[in-house]
């Protein structure tokens, strides 16, 4: 295992002491899961977030991925890319590498209705709450913020804000809106609808899974709310920031970000009980017609079957939207999304069978774009899978488990799209907050070996997948396992479930991990789920072994490193729950 090495000793060293000490083997009580203590971690987050150095800023992110990678939980498989199908003749689409989807600018050989697919029924389609990629591409078609991407789909561009200004110190953002603002109902969009929507998504009663994305504004976490204010003439809004923010217009493009109306919010059947006590802070959003701020209004809903979004007469931009109408088929079955699309049905959908991809990849209707994410296994900490180890023991277990994957393998026939071998989990070409790469070396950070940037060798060879699967053997047993010329002994045996939702890229890469884990004695069954369970079981930490994915929400490593807060929403693995 390549060992990452700093440039800033003394503080490598400070933060080892800090966030390390206490974690010696020890004698864990009998039948008892040993929790990791991620205190260390959340004040590191905490850290970097009150950072006004961007240098050394960099080097606490390297930190904290260290202490990530450490703990064997995340176990990164491959760095992301995007594939999607389009008929011909379909222009002014398109995508970020973030995963948004824009089609209110497309045409289509004259026609004004465009038929998709992009994932079965959404869990979420409130834009503070939901936190799938899916949901995400229909708030972004459905609701704006103060900023948007442009067509490029790298660009930060103004939206619904005419422009800002900010104080030298870089602490304070005044926004000022364009006029004439509107919701899809014609009531008026002001900056008192932006104050309110921050405040919500930031409030612990709303319990949005992103409430973390605001902790960068002043007052996030005390009794106070944050620090946001809309002028009396609703015209201007005035964030306070506790430290400056290089992405803070990025965050002002996220879904999380975006305003939704106060009444409509807090009048909805099953919002409050009796009490007053807020019971379902998403009950607005569940059934179609309600209000929005973007390109299109949801017109009907048939759950689990299909969604119509029409045109918004009041968006903002409402004169250059080309296409009418969205016509969302809602299915996670690919291999009945791929037929409906070669029968003419659907004119883009962005998941074929994994069996199809071989021969697709010349096909011109097949596009493969840049995306940066992680396709991860994720590890519950939590699960009675580690009782009775130490810590350090369940890491190495973990960290075993994951070095027997054969991910070339993975990457070769099941991902097959030229997707990159993972062995950490920011994506390679993620930017490191001063105008750098953040997996390049550079005076704060340098990586001891050029090829194998992270924690695990690539594995890209036989020789060196075969080194892996020896180091995880080594691993497991200095975790307690026992094996006999390497396999495990029928006295220490491991037996789990990996959790995985339809489809069939998914099912295809749990069937050559159970393969390589089989291979030296160790049984992994695989439960398949729908969309809808998978991400409610997996928030829960209903499991033991998750498949699991993160598409960045902005081109900047915090957003893969606070995720995984104590209190994040997003914090699958259950470190500190």
């Amino acid at each position: 295992m390549k060992i990452k090495r700093f440039s800033a000793i003394l503080l490598a060293v400070v933060m080892f002491i800090t966030v390390f000490s206490g974690c010696a083997k020890k004698a864990a009580p009998v039948q008892t899961v040993a929790k990791i203590d991620w205190t260390g971690y959340d004040s590191l987050i905490k850290q970097i977030k009150a950072s006004t150095d961007f240098t050394a800023r960099e080097a606490l992110m390297h930190q904290a991925e260290d202490m990530l990678m450490n703990t064997g939980a995340v176990c990164p498989i491959y760095y992301y890319n995007d594939i999607y199908m389009m008929k011909p003749g379909l222009k002014g689409f398109y995508a970020t590498a973030t995963g948004y989807k824009f089609f209110m600018y497309t045409t289509f050989n004259g026609a004004k209705t465009l038929r998709l697919n992009i994932a079965s029924e959404p869990a979420k389609l409130d834009p503070a709450l939901n936190s799938s990629v899916d949901g995400a591409i229909l708030a972004a078609n459905s609701f704006v913020g103060l900023y948007t991407y442009d067509s490029t789909g790298k660009n930060i561009v103004p939206a619904l804000a005419k422009g800002y200004t900010v104080s030298a110190d870089g602490m304070t953002y005044v926004f000022t809106l364009k006029d004439n603002l509107k919701w899809s109902d014609g009531s008026a969009l002001t900056a008192k609808d932006f104050a309110y929507s921050w405040q919500r998504a930031a409030s612990t009663a709303t319990a949005a899974d992103y409430s973390y994305m605001f902790n960068g504004i002043k007052g996030y976490g005390t009794t106070a709310n944050i620090d946001v204010k809309a002028s009396a003439d609703g015209k201007t809004l005035t964030v306070v920031l506790m430290a400056p923010c290089a992405y803070f217009l990025d965050l002002c493009a996220f879904p999380a970000f975006f305003p939704v109306k106060q009444s409509q919010v807090e009048n909805a059947k099953g919002y409050k009980d009796a009490s007053g006590k807020i019971l379902n802070p998403g009950a607005w959003a569940t059934e179609a017609g309600f209000v929005t701020d973007g390109a299109y209004t949801l017109q009907t809903w048939k759950h689990n079957t299909s969604m119509v979004y029409v045109k918004n007469p009041y968006f903002y931009n409402a004169s250059k939207v080309t296409m009418n109408q969205l016509q969302f088929m809602l299915s996670a079955d690919d291999t009945a999304t791929y037929a409906a699309y070669k029968a003419g049905n659907l004119d883009f959908i962005d998941t074929v069978p994994n069996d199809e991809i071989k021969t697709l990849l010349t096909n011109p209707e097949f596009y493969i774009i840049d995306q940066l994410g992680t396709y991860y296994v994720a590890f519950n900490v939590k699960s009675t899978l580690f009782k009775g180890l130490t810590v350090d023991q369940a890491n190495d277990m973990r960290k075993g488990l994951g070095l027997l994957i054969n991910r070339k393998y993975i990457v070769d026939n099941c991902a097959q799209t030229g997707q990159k071998i993972a062995n950490a989990f920011i994506p390679e070409r993620m930017k490191d907050g001063h105008g750098g790469v953040f997996k390049v070396n550079d005076s704060s950070y340098t990586y001891p070996v050029k090829d194998a940037v992270g924690y695990y060798s690539l594995g890209d060879t036989t020789a060196s997948y075969n080194a892996n699967v020896q180091a995880g053997i080594a691993l497991l047993k200095s975790a307690g396992f026992k094996f006999d010329d390497n396999k495990l002994s029928a006295s220490t045996p491991i037996t789990f479930t990996y959790l995985i939702n339809t489809n069939t890229g998914h099912q295809q890469i749990a069937e050559a991990m159970q393969q390589d884990l089989a291979a030296v004695g160790i049984t992994m069954n695989i439960k398949t789920v729908d969309w809808d369970t998978f991400l409610a079981e997996r928030k829960a930490g209903n499991f033991d072994v998750a498949r699991d994915g993160w598409i960045a929400d902005f081109d900047d490593p915090i957003n893969m490193l606070e995720m995984w807060g104590s209190t994040s929403g997003n914090n699958d693995c259950q470190f500190g729950k």
